[in-house]
């Protein structure tokens, strides 16, 4: 997956008809309408927020990031799942430039929607120019998209202060094209170098931990 950041796969540069998507899901976005208006901020003056509101649902937005363009393909679905996530690829793999591409490395987390190897062989069988690519367990962060997430949630859910669900979608929807025709790819720092030496300190933290009990019994 590192390699796949610094456009290598299993040794070999990645060709100009190559590309890699990172993807998931944000589950449960609310729509609660507040019931008083939303202070924005003043001189002087916080944002004020009504603690009390309605439910209006929820919903789950999915995302395909293209790592190397900033491009995003998005979509909002009842909930998460095998069905939305396999939308979220054909919405995105039949547009160019994804549609004729040599391969297209899709990188996912271990969530149910997209785990284990049926997942794999579900993805190629539909689209037969695509790679699925998981991160480690425990490892979601490293999947760039958590980042493009990072941003939805600070921009366009927050305050959560819509009046329905539709409201939601439509503010999602604008987000995007305004984050694609203004992003640049994220300045990712994490390399294989990086990797080596965290689980070098990793194993020498554990040797150290474990000869400490011996150490005891035989003082």
């Amino acid at each position: 997956m590192l390699d796949l950041y610094a456009r290598t796969w299993q040794g070999v540069p990645l060709a100009e008809d190559e590309y890699v998507i990172s993807a998931d899901e944000k589950t449960s976005i609310q729509a609660r309408c507040r019931c008083h208006p939303t202070l924005t901020p003043g001189q002087a003056r916080a944002m004020r927020v009504n603690h009390t509101y309605g439910r209006g649902g929820a919903l789950a937005y999915l995302a395909a990031y293209d790592v190397h363009r900033a491009k995003v393909s998005g979509r909002t679905e009842p909930r998460t799942g095998i069905d939305p996530f396999m939308n979220l690829v054909a919405q995105a793999m039949t547009q160019e430039p994804y549609a004729s591409a040599q391969r297209v490395f899709w990188i996912v987390d271990n969530g149910s929607s997209h785990r284990g190897q049926k997942a794999a062989d579900r993805l190629t069988s539909a689209f037969p120019n695509a790679v699925l690519v998981h991160t480690p367990i425990h490892a979601s962060w490293l999947n760039q998209v958590e980042i493009y997430f990072s941003v939805v949630q600070r921009k366009v859910v927050s305050p959560n202060d819509f009046t329905d669900l539709n409201q939601v979608g439509d503010r999602l929807r604008a987000f995007e094209d305004r984050y694609n025709a203004t992003a640049q790819p994220f300045q990712w720092k994490f390399t294989t170098s990086d990797l080596d030496d965290l689980l070098a300190r990793l194993n020498r933290h554990t040797a150290d931990h474990q000869e400490e009990p011996f150490a005891v019994l035989t003082a």
